[in-house]
């Protein structure tokens, strides 16, 4: 990873953009460090970037790296604006009628926070003739596919998409990200109990990224029994994810 990528990147955003007839860029910033690079990436462009913190019921860790990565965008790019927006009311109103509907689930509930980002993100670009530009990586999005369908999966561009995490965090530190938030554990902050995506996946960014290298290429005999355990991992999240990689299916109209 190097600072030429990172600027081809820059354009290959800015580019698609201007193709498109748009004005803005919309980011959402979680205060992990997916978002604060594609975020980063984004003022780099020069186009007017939108960055939204949008806290739900979230924890004081997430809500304070975020805050504290769109403060650090603002004081160094003059074409980015932040907003807030707490959508813990909107949720709790969800939650509260599928109680009522005896339809309460905590998978549910985890994956409509996400999905209400998605709306608030889509609603600001709408209103500012903009895109949103998504922050999943090359594991979570083509790996494990560990991310909410129509949620932080429902994006228009995808810059981070081929990088593995491991580049992610290279890619920070070189863009100037804050070392408290590439050192932070990787969590989708949907969990009140500040669980991380290691301990949900049960394997590591870098043991999956290992799995992906390594799938086609490798002989169980030569495996140690943690390399068969995250294989094993990998194969299963990949393989009951798949809907989320794959385009929506269609049926064909027979010829008549």
């Amino acid at each position: 990873m190097n600072k030429t990528i990172l600027n081809e990147v820059s354009k290959w955003i800015k580019n698609y953009a201007t193709a498109s007839d748009l004005k803005s860029l919309v980011v959402g910033v979680s205060g992990g460090v997916d978002s604060a690079v594609v975020s980063t990436l984004c003022a780099q462009s020069r186009l007017p970037t939108i960055v939204l913190n949008l806290p739900i019921n979230s924890t004081p860790q997430n809500t304070e790296l975020s805050s504290l990565h769109c403060q650090w965008l603002c004081d160094n790019y003059d074409n980015v604006c932040q907003i807030t927006v707490d959508l813990s009311d909107m949720f709790h109103n969800l939650v509260s009628k599928m109680i009522a509907e005896k339809l309460d689930n905590p998978l549910a509930s985890a994956n409509s926070k996400s999905r209400l980002r998605m709306v608030t993100l889509y609603h600001v670009a709408t209103a500012l003739n903009g895109m949103v530009v998504g922050t999943g990586n090359k594991v979570e999005d083509f790996g494990v596919g560990f991310y909410t369908k129509y949620g932080d999966g429902g994006v228009d561009i995808s810059p981070l998409a081929d990088m593995t995490k491991t580049q992610v965090r290279q890619a920070a530190k070189i863009l100037g990200v804050a070392n408290i938030i590439i050192e932070a554990p990787p969590t989708d902050g949907l969990w009140e109990d500040s669980r991380s995506d290691e301990s949900q996946i049960g394997a590591s960014y870098e043991e999956l990224e290992w799995a992906m290298d390594h799938l086609a290429n490798v002989q169980p005999a030569d495996l140690t029994e943690r390399q068969q355990e995250v294989l094993k991992i990998y194969n299963s999240f990949h393989q009951k994810n798949k809907h989320k990689m794959v385009g929506i299916p269609v049926f064909k109209m027979p010829k008549l």
